[in-house]
């Protein structure tokens, strides 16, 4: 089962290569370290919202909180 942050990483990380940015560029836009960059992406880090806001929007997406329905799987 893949974890949110994982899923996460692998968002990241497709958008980047999508839009040709290198991870140090990337970190660079978003003012986020290169090291933070890569734990994201591999699954692993534990970003803030501030962070993962910054990423996004350089990105070309949006952070944002959906309800789950209540039959919904945890």
């Amino acid at each position: 089962m893949t974890t949110s942050s994982e899923k996460i990483g692998q968002l990241v990380r497709a958008r980047r290569k999508f839009l040709q940015l290198r991870q140090r560029d990337l970190a660079e836009l978003a003012g986020v370290t290169l090291r933070g960059l890569t734990a994201i992406e591999g699954g692993r880090g534990n970003p803030t919202l501030n962070q993962l806001s910054k990423i996004a929007g350089v990105l070309g997406l949006e952070v944002a909180l959906i309800q789950k329905r209540p039959d919904a799987a945890s």
